[in-house]
């Protein structure tokens, strides 16, 4: 890490050799820093998708970038982002907890705690883009062209994934169907 003008050069050019050294040289740093934001057991994950970002996006990298400013900038990032999604996820439960509480009252209906469990969980498993789409789209009620600007996406993309989170969410919760399009999330 001595001469990184010429790692990161090497880098660009497509040398496993110079990501080794970058990854080696920041990642349990990195992992350290995460823990300022996220709970240890995200730390690795978040770390680990900033490097294959990094690889996969070498070329666009500047070659007076300094890696150490580059790499901690991505992670923090990539940590507040998450926490940010948390928080919406919270928030939505919440929400639909309150509005919906009282037709939950009735033994008749389903019970409450299983669909928002079973629409968290479905929703956890999705790819965290189609998640955040989803979630702008349907809880915050903005337009797919909004959430293209803030995803950096066209959107045809943002269309793409909210069609792809609605057809896994109908799969899913095909036993719940009628409720969802009463809570006007289908």
């Amino acid at each position: 890490m001595n001469n990184e003008p010429v790692l990161v050069q090497q880098l660009r050019d497509g040398s496993k050799q110079a990501f080794n050294c970058i990854y080696l040289h920041y990642y349990k740093r990195l992992c350290a820093f995460a823990l300022q934001y996220i709970p240890f057991a995200e730390c690795e994950e978040v770390v680990q998708e900033v490097m294959v970002w990094l690889w996969e996006n070498r070329e666009m990298i500047a070659p007076d970038t300094s890696m150490k400013s580059f790499l901690f900038a991505a992670v923090k990032y990539k940590c507040i982002n998450k926490n940010t999604h948390r928080q919406i996820r919270n928030r939505v439960l919440e929400s639909l907890h309150k509005k919906y509480n009282h037709l939950f009252d009735d033994p008749n209906f389903y019970e409450e705690q299983e669909l928002i469990g079973l629409l968290h969980k479905t929703l956890l498993n999705l790819p965290e883009e189609y998640r955040e789409a989803f979630s702008l789209n349907r809880f915050e009620n903005l337009t797919y062209k909004e959430i293209a600007e803030r995803m950096g996406v066209s959107s045809k993309t943002v269309a793409y994934r909210i069609s792809q989170t609605l057809k896994v969410l109908r799969e899913e919760l095909k036993d719940y169907l009628p409720l969802l399009f009463f809570l006007k999330i289908l």
